[in-house]
């Protein structure tokens, strides 16, 4: 599979599961450290907007960054990837491959699709049925985006996608009825 080369001031859908659909987190710690490596790693060449990260899988929407070469931004992931993966390797005795593959990636070319993406991403946990609410889900953006703390994430640039917190927090709410029905009709 040929893989889009990842180029600068763009916006991506980021996402990869665990080889054979393994767990890639085993316990809480383990996303806490991944979140950790992203921010060591990533924001040199990538800002983040929105992540979710589930037992097998994960989601980021990125924007790299203006004036970075191509080669820099997938090192980036590379490097998270490979610091990621001997660590759990050395921690649970396993070796061989963590990730199914390259991590994907899907340029983003229309904001109605990336508004689209956000809310896909945060319902995730909901969608494959891990929680009941995906706002009681701890390991995904959607806390901090609503959140008055500090933050990498593009939190404005999120909020702003949808206007205000409000419609942010609607869109979220109405995009859940739709999956909640979708699973119902399954």
């Amino acid at each position: 599979m040929k893989y889009e080369v990842l180029v600068e001031d763009s916006f991506y859908h980021i996402y990869n599961c665990g080889n054979n659909k393994e767990d890639i987190f085993i316990e809480g710690q383990n996303y806490l450290y991944f979140l950790k490596l992203v921010k060591k790693h990533l924001t040199k060449t990538s800002d983040i907007l929105v992540y979710c990260l589930l037992r097998n899988h994960f989601h980021f929407i990125i924007r790299t960054k203006e004036g970075v070469l191509s080669r820099e931004i997938s090192q980036s992931f590379s490097n998270l990837f490979n610091a990621y993966s001997k660590s759990i390797n050395k921690k649970y005795g396993r070796s061989g491959s963590l990730f199914k593959d390259r991590f994907s990636r899907i340029k983003l070319d229309s904001e109605a699709y990336l508004k689209n993406l956000v809310l896909y991403i945060h319902l995730n946990p909901t969608h494959h049925n891990f929680i009941d609410d995906f706002r009681n889900y701890k390991y995904s953006s959607y806390h901090s985006i609503l959140s008055d703390k500090s933050t990498d994430l593009l939190r404005e640039f999120v909020i702003a996608l949808f206007d205000d917190k409000q419609n942010f927090i609607d869109a979220h709410k109405i995009k859940e009825v739709s999956i909640l029905e979708s699973i119902t009709l399954e």
